[in-house]
């Protein structure tokens, strides 16, 4: 696998820029226990319970596992198993909200005074990556603070529609300020980077007024980086700030690194000031079916159809809902589904939007392998999957794709290439457990 700077430019179409905007108590929520990366959370609740904003509703399962809290005041209603977007089924709390919000009396800022305090307090927060996997932030930072050298923050924010980050670095830089010295304090970090695509004009200049605040305490700057896409992948992050390479099946951790995405840090930030664990979340709103378009701060578990209203409703039934952005996201079978911790963006895409073109033959010239940002060969990549070929999967470094989709984007064929990797991937998942047990 081999690093490169290529990537693509996509269409930004970043239409809400506005200020967001927060929705009042919808009448219920349902609140997922797996939200993030890991093992799910065990409800504590029962049906009846009263309940309040930030009162504590499922204990973490494991140590790659965060705790959930209650995101209105009201009743708990139901605790069911639902369905996910990606097939997977969870259970869930319901709670009906009484409409006051009502903040819990016990919700206090936590009481830090070491390093393993802090991680424990932002395990308690029920903080995770809250742009993209979800993977729990305590898990990420509980590591030896002598193999830290860079704290990089992730506010690349590439994908088409999204600015629910951009929302956070002009809006919440005294949040992010608040964790850095935190940061700073407790893990010992030294020195931070800001990276940030060169079109988000504000952001950058908020951003450097952040890094001057804390220029008497540690190294802090903002790096400007081209507006191309997948800038704010994690190793290509890390290659773009700092020169360092994470070679395959290894983590950022090894070449030194630990990234965060923007409004995780300033979650963080918050948590430390008023003790609320994380309830609500910035998404933005958006696609040719959204009457308007916009930044809306919800209550997670809020359903997805409450935040349409929210917006004015649809201008027609929409093709294709997807959670995130069109490059990345994930479908979504249901519009009844809620937002959750890593949701960063809903869009409802019209048919015209949502369209796949008509698949034709490869013609072999190179368009995929030359825009992968990790230099795979996604062509071969596909015939070694239509092949059933194990061994030609593993030489080609296909659990190396981010799953980025430039591949797709620019293949002239119109040929499903990203699709074809992920399913490469669980074909050699599979292949390898069935030689385990031979």
């Amino acid at each position: 696998m081999a690093f490169s700077i290529h990537g693509i430019h996509v269409p930004h179409r970043k239409n809400t820029h506005n200020d967001p905007i927060r929705m009042d108590a919808p009448k219920s929520v349902t609140i997922p226990m797996s939200m993030h990366i890991g093992a799910p959370s065990t409800p504590i609740v029962k049906v009846g319970d009263e309940v309040k904003v930030g009162t504590k509703i499922a204990e973490a399962g494991g140590f790659v596992s965060v705790p959930a809290y209650a995101t209105v005041s009201g009743k708990v209603t139901k605790i069911q198993s639902i369905g996910l977007s990606n097939g997977a089924a969870t259970s869930a709390v319901v709670i009906e909200s009484d409409g006051e919000m009502n903040a819990d009396e016990s919700v206090t800022p936590p009481v830090i005074d070491s390093r393993e305090s802090f991680i424990e307090a932002i395990k308690q927060s029920g903080i995770v990556g809250l742009g993209g996997a979800g993977f729990p932030t305590h898990v990420k930072l509980n590591v030896d603070p002598e193999r830290i050298d860079y704290l990089i923050i992730n506010g690349a924010e590439c994908e088409p529609y999204v600015t629910s980050d951009t929302y956070t670095m002009t809006a919440r830089g005294g949040d992010m300020e608040r964790a850095l010295i935190a940061f700073y304090e407790y893990l010992g970090i030294q020195s931070v980077i800001i990276g940030i695509e060169s079109n988000k004009k504000a952001a950058i200049v908020a951003m450097q007024s952040v890094c001057d605040n804390l220029s008497d305490k540690f190294k802090a700057s903002v790096k400007v980086l081209p507006s191309v896409y997948p800038q704010g992948g994690e190793k290509v992050l890390i290659y773009n700030t700092t020169g360092r390479v994470v070679s395959a099946g290894k983590l950022p951790i090894d070449v030194g690194c630990i990234v965060l995405n923007c409004t995780t840090l300033a979650a963080i930030g918050a948590y430390l000031k008023t003790g609320m664990p994380l309830v609500e979340k910035c998404v933005t709103v958006d696609g040719g079916a959204i009457k308007q378009p916009q930044n809306v701060i919800a209550p997670i578990g809020t359903k997805i159809s409450d935040i349409f209203e929210f917006c004015g409703g649809l201008t027609q039934d929409p093709a294709k809902v997807i959670y995130g952005g069109p490059m990345m996201g994930i479908t979504v079978p249901d519009v009844e589904l809620p937002i959750m911790k890593n949701t960063n963006a809903v869009l409802a895409l019209t048919e015209k939007e949502a369209r796949i073109p008509k698949t034709t033959a490869c013609i072999r010239c190179g368009s995929c392998t030359n825009t992968c940002p990790f230099g795979l060969a996604p062509a071969a990549i596909a015939k070694a999957y239509e092949n059933k070929n194990a061994e030609a999967l593993e030489e080609l470094c296909v659990n190396s794709c981010m799953e980025c989709g430039c591949c797709s984007y620019v293949c002239p064929a119109n040929r499903p290439l990203v699709q074809t990797n992920k399913l490469s991937k669980a074909f050699l998942r599979e292949s390898k457990a069935k030689e385990a047990t031979k």
